[in-house]
């Protein structure tokens, strides 16, 4: 193996519900793209894969399909997910390398046996040589350069696209931690919803990640924010315009967030109290898309009294911890700490 090693490509995957994050050691993030595969119906052959896929989300003929294979965090369709995983790795690897690539892919904490073994053998299958997993939580705060070695208490909370995940990281393990299966998708789901019960209006998701985006907050502001958006009217079935503003947003958005911060009220109240005294004074790091939203980190430091903050790189955090995961499993303190992913 340490022969082979030395020939190796060391590759980092972020296998999200939203999207994948491919790490190359040497050459840095090079796939950030939607996890949407366009299918072919009847022969399956593959259409188009990422950001092209996604494009055809819902506008695409009768004879073509556009899938997310990753739903929740977990892997949906396992022949899909291995297509699009081979697609993005043919893009980046040449065609003929001397020894196939070992690769370190985050997963959420709270998947089952079944559903790990999914993601090795999609990947094994896929032309990796060699297939490590590790939880997203552990692996967003080695990306976020969390000092995990420390004999201290270090929380860390990572909103995907389909799991949120706690934990508690002492010592370089994780101490407590808590995963559910809900994340920035939910956020749309809460927006789609929201707008259809309350103005009769049918809205894509896309619409909706739009709506979160721009006017999106967790929080009460001065300054209200609107937006114009377009959809299908519920009773008449016209096409229709509609001004949504950021109170209306908010208030859709207030179920999953609440369910998000007490998630984080719930990890605290298990963490020993000696860690707890080290997380009020270092405070909360917030990693995943999902801690984008606009207020969430001051709602979070408000609704809990713990210092919260997002981490430098929150989208990339997972992706940059599995690219340095031979470095932390050789306990290799002083090559993680230095290590700046290249």
């Amino acid at each position: 193996m340490g022969f082979l090693s030395g020939f190796s490509t060391d590759i980092g995957l972020d296998l999200g519900t939203c999207n994948t994050l491919l790490y190359v050691r040497g050459k840095g993030i090079v796939v950030n793209e939607p996890s949407v595969v366009a299918l072919e119906k009847g022969t399956n052959n593959v259409v188009a894969v990422g950001e092209a896929a996604k494009k055809m989300l819902w506008r695409t003929p009768g004879d073509i399909i556009a899938i997310r294979p990753l739903r929740d965090g977990v892997i949906a369709d396992l022949e899909t997910t291995e297509k699009m995983i081979r697609y993005f790795m043919s893009k980046v690897l040449h065609r003929k390398i001397f020894v196939k690539p070992r690769m370190v892919i985050g997963v959420p904490s709270c998947i089952t046996d079944v559903e790990r073994r999914a993601v090795i053998e999609s990947a094994e299958k896929s032309g990796a040589r060699e297939v490590r997993v590790i939880e997203e939580s552990l692996a967003a705060a080695i990306g976020a350069q969390i000092p995990i070695f420390d004999p201290a208490g270090n929380m860390i909370c990572d909103i995907g696209g389909g799991t949120s995940e706690v934990s508690v990281i002492s010592l370089g393990g994780m101490v407590v931690t808590n995963a559910i299966r809900l994340g920035g998708d939910e956020f749309d789901s809460a927006i789609v919803k929201y707008v259809r019960s309350v103005h009769n209006l049918v809205i894509g998701e896309a619409t909706a990640e739009s709506l979160k985006k721009k006017v999106g907050s967790a929080i009460a502001e001065e300054n209200i924010e609107r937006m114009e958006i377009k959809g299908t009217d519920a009773i008449t079935g016209l096409p229709r315009r509609l001004e949504i503003d950021s109170v209306e947003v908010r208030e859709a958005l207030q179920e999953p967030v609440n369910i998000i911060i007490e998630e984080i009220k719930r990890t605290l109240g298990q963490t020993p109290p000696e860690l707890a005294a080290d997380i009020v004074e270092r405070g909360i790091v917030l990693t995943g898309g999902g801690c984008l939203l606009k207020g969430l980190d001051v709602l979070i430091a408000k609704e809990t009294g713990v210092p919260a903050f997002r981490a430098e790189d929150p989208a990339n955090c997972v992706v940059l911890g599995t690219s340095m995961f031979f470095e932390f499993e050789k306990g290799d303190k002083k090559e993680l700490s230095l290590y700046k992913g290249l």
